[in-house]
């Protein structure tokens, strides 16, 4: 799989090359399928944000307002009542998957329930682009600091990558670059703080920042 980690989702040109690059084709040609479920472990979220999202509205311009050719919905919490004979083909057709904020926790929890976890690395081509917690799922841990989710164990995430991730940078009171290195110093592996300008890219294990913004990287 391919990855777009991003704060803010694709808000500058050179995010949206790096997307159109990982896709092989033009947005308006590739075929979307949005991941909601980390919204629904946020207090700050709900049934208006994710309506929003859903909706492609303007607030989400930058995401699936991208101008998709299709744009579908995959909520993870539904999945395991289904059946895998259902929705993994929905997966498998899908150029690109949008997998938005919310708590990493809880969305980590789902993707384990649902399987999707474990149908990542037979999707080498399928392009995963992140938001927020969204992004934060595929490292190995986001820190107490990010965890929304009354009922999660701890603060572990996929490890998919080797990395941790400190999301907006600078976007909120709380998010300031003295907040993500006090983070940084707890977190117990290498770490990037990144502003909403900023996207990090992972192909085959080669790991390279895109960014019109502030970022820093923390050993």
């Amino acid at each position: 799989m391919k990855l777009l980690l991003t704060s803010g989702g694709v808000t500058n040109p050179s995010i949206h090359a790096a997307l159109e690059e990982l896709l092989g084709k033009p947005v308006a040609e590739s075929h979307a399928l949005v991941v909601p479920t980390a919204q629904w472990g946020h207090p700050m979220c709900g049934p208006e944000s994710v309506r929003g999202l859903v909706a492609a509205d303007p607030g989400f311009r930058h995401f699936t307002g991208l101008g998709w050719a299709s744009l579908g919905v995959l909520e993870l919490t539904a999945l395991p009542t289904i059946g895998a004979e259902r929705w993994v083909p929905w997966v498998r057709a899908a150029d690109v998957l949008l997998v938005d904020g919310g708590d990493a926790t809880f969305l980590h929890h789902w993707m384990r329930e649902s399987g999707l976890a474990d149908l990542l690395p037979s999707l080498p081509d399928t392009v995963w682009v992140g938001v927020s917690a969204g992004s934060m799922v595929m490292t190995p841990r986001i820190g107490r600091y990010f965890v929304e989710w009354p009922a999660a164990p701890d603060d572990r995430t996929l490890g998919v990558v080797d990395f941790a991730i400190f999301p907006h940078l600078n976007a909120f009171p709380t998010n300031t670059p003295a907040d993500a290195e006090r983070w940084a110093a707890d977190i117990g592996v290498p770490a990037y703080a990144i502003d909403e300008q900023t996207a990090i890219r992972v192909v085959d294990g080669s790991v390279d920042v895109v960014s019109e913004g502030e970022w820093t990287r923390f050993d």
